[in-house]
């Protein structure tokens, strides 16, 4: 007779194998990224290296494929990645400034368009497997791409700042080119791939990715529009998302199940985002949600 400590361990690596198994057998393997928190003022800036934060997709290279947050094969036109190194590296998919749209037309083609990959690059920003703090990592990544032949391939500029009053400043900056805000990477921090103050964001703004519950029908000049949707933040509250929206937008809103962004200024009593807008769509299939 198999005892209880001897059953349970059976089947444990039961469901395990058939949890991996279910994974590899659809192509997914989410790989282990640093995430942001944000930024917070008793945050001492020149403990950290700043950069623009650019608005695009993440995106992680194995040392031979592009692959999303979610563990998703990003798929790339001939020649694109031409040129990469055969290590992993951490970075950004991205067409420009104000352009998120354009990018995620491209991204999500099955089978890719050249035209609409000529001005996409893929952004790096650090090296998961070099080890050491993120110091080393950025003299190890500058030695690896500066000078090299790869044209769709570039590094994010880094840059130190003294002191609040400065990082504020090179906000002002990035916000006033159309950028979207800052990140901050730790220097002595290694690379871990979860969510910590390592790796911090700073906006003008707040934002979040939350879910389309339902299309909510405009009125007056809005009749036979969408008027609003209904979404479900992250902590399954709902709220009206009323502004934002092009007219084109509001007759093709985002589908219902799909998860839309909205920038937003604090949050009421009760809890909801105060004074939100919608700011793009991040549709759910390929898995590009950052």
């Amino acid at each position: 007779m198999i005892s209880r400590p001897i059953l349970f361990f059976v089947v444990t690596m039961v469901v395990v194998f058939f949890a991996v198994a279910a994974t590899v057998g659809h192509g997914r393997s989410q790989p282990a990224l640093m995430l942001a928190n944000v930024y917070q003022d008793h945050v001492d800036p020149a403990d950290y290296w700043v950069s623009e934060k650019l608005d695009g997709v993440r995106a992680y290279w194995d040392g031979r494929r592009l692959i999303s947050r979610q563990g998703h094969v990003i798929a790339t036109p001939p020649g694109f990645t031409d040129g990469f190194p055969d290590v992993p590296m951490d970075g950004e998919l991205w067409q420009g400034r104000g352009t998120f749209s354009r990018l995620m037309g491209a991204l999500q083609r099955a089978r890719p368009r050249p035209e609409q990959w000529q001005h996409i690059h893929y952004m790096v920003f650090d090296l998961p497997d070099a080890g050491g703090p993120f110091d080393q990592r950025l003299a190890a990544l500058r030695e690896l791409l500066d000078g090299l032949d790869a044209p769709h391939l570039k590094r994010v500029p880094q840059r130190r700042v003294a002191n609040r009053e400065q990082l504020m400043d090179y906000l002002d900056q990035v916000v006033a080119i159309g950028g979207e805000g800052l990140m901050l990477h730790r220097g002595s921090a290694p690379y871990r791939g979860y969510r910590s103050d390592d790796l911090l964001k700073l906006k003008p703004y707040q934002d979040e990715d939350g879910r389309v519950v339902a299309h909510l029908p405009g009125e007056g000049r809005l009749e036979g529009l969408m008027g609003a949707l209904l979404v479900e933040t992250p902590s399954g509250r709902h709220f009206r998302l009323g502004t934002g929206f092009s007219d084109a937008q509001r007759a093709q809103p985002p589908p219902i199940g799909s998860v839309v962004t909205y920038q937003f200024h604090g949050h009421t009593k009760n809890g909801l985002p105060r004074f939100a807008s919608y700011l793009r769509t991040r549709r759910e299939g390929p898995g590009y949600v950052r």
